[in-house]
């Protein structure tokens, strides 16, 4: 809101008054029209004041008589009524001359680029690769090759199935389109075998295609032949197949956790404060004392940048550092309680692993105690499809 209302003042605001009896039906369709306003005051039903941007006084206007409501400016405010106000002095007109400039000469070079399409980790890994070719904030736009860095990034990242790139104002628009990652399909006219993709005690074993070479009750490890892709023939020879069914075995998943008895949280208070700082170009401008006024707190930082128009980015960011008080509990559990919260904890490790938590057919549970904690083990009893089909 503060940056809409600078922006305002920049390019100036007028103080409007309504009158008549349907002040509401106004405000609503200047809402629905989404005309920003503030400031607003209503002395009486029938009267209501508010600031708004000149560029929106006519729509208002047009709002008000379709209301059947009487507007008037009351008060003119922004740059360019002080600049016209005193346009006859020569400081005035110099300001204006250098701002205008100012305008021109930054709209020359490149000050926000917008990833769009992947995730935050991948976006850092494209503005790495930008700048690894010289293209960063504050570059010259006139010298960026667009096309030239699509065609690096499309060499560079084969998980990207479309790369597209423009430049807007000052703000560079990167969209990407990952590629799907499809999982290697063997053709049925080749040969394979199933073989296991993980360790497990075979429990069933079903065969449509191939000799299976294992039993129910075997022990196997990954990477042991299951099924092989061949079929022994009454009265011919050998003869190789497409490998195809089912090889349903016990599998296991397992993890650990330590419960300390005594332990120590962190929360909120509710206490919190806000400081302000302005970065220009990697200048950076506090208003506000570096210490924070808590002992321990958590900062949370926002940062916004400055922009004229949607695309038309300046090089001055408003940083804003939150913090939020915070303080530690002591907690002492006895060991049936760190027992209940190792489980608790270890199991939702667990459940995450597993495809279908319905073919869990049974959970085990081991525990060392200690003067200190108590590490609890689960283990997960699953049966699963383990067979994979390999090229022979």
């Amino acid at each position: 809101m503060y940056l809409k209302v600078l922006l305002y003042y920049i390019f100036g605001y007028v103080n409007i008054i309504v009158e008549g009896f349907f002040i509401e039906k106004f405000m609503n369709m200047c809402i629905s029209k989404k005309i920003f306003f503030w400031n607003t005051n209503r002395p009486k039903s029938t009267v209501f004041s508010t600031n708004i941007g000149v560029a929106n006084y006519r729509d208002v206007v047009k709002i008000a008589k379709a209301c059947k409501c009487k507007i008037r400016i009351s008060k003119k405010k922004g740059l360019p009524f002080l600049l016209n106000r005193y346009r006859k002095r020569k400081i005035f007109a110099i300001t204006l001359g250098i701002i205008m400039i100012g305008i021109i000469a930054v709209s020359n070079f490149l000050w926000n680029i917008e990833i769009t399409g992947v995730d935050e980790i991948k976006q850092k890994e494209i503005i790495e690769f930008l700048q690894n070719e010289g293209v960063d904030i504050g570059k010259y736009k006139n010298k960026i090759d667009l096309q030239n860095l699509i065609n690096k990034i499309r060499i560079a990242r084969e998980d990207f199935a479309w790369v597209g790139m423009e430049i807007k104002g000052t703000n560079l628009i990167i969209k990407i389109v990952e590629a799907d990652k499809k999982p290697e399909i063997i053709d049925e006219s080749e040969y394979c075998n199933i073989v296991a993709n993980k360790d497990g005690i075979i429990s069933k074993v079903e065969a449509q295609n191939g000799t299976p070479i294992v039993n129910p009750g075997d022990t196997v490890k990954k990477g042991d032949i299951l099924v092989q892709g061949w079929i022994e023939g009454k009265y011919t020879d050998n003869r190789f197949v497409h490998a195809e069914g089912k090889v349903i075995a016990k599998v296991w998943y397992s993890e650990k956790e330590k419960v300390y008895y005594n332990q120590s949280y962190e929360n909120q208070t509710g206490n919190k404060e806000k400081k302000y700082s302005i970065n220009i170009n990697n200048f950076k401008i506090n208003f506000f004392k570096t210490l924070s006024k808590f002992e321990n707190y958590d900062t949370i930082r926002t940062i916004k940048k400055l922009k004229i128009t949607s695309n038309f980015y300046l090089p001055v960011e408003i940083v804003v550092n939150e913090n939020h008080e915070k303080q530690q509990t002591q907690v002492v559990y006895d060991k049936n309680e760190a027992k209940e919260i190792g489980i608790k904890n270890v199991k939702t490790k667990l459940e995450k692993q597993i495809q279908n938590k319905e073919n869990i057919s049974n959970m085990y549970i081991n525990t060392d105690e200690t003067d200190e904690y108590i590490e609890v083990e689960v283990i997960y009893e699953v049966l699963e499809d383990i067979g994979t089909k390999e090229k022979i």
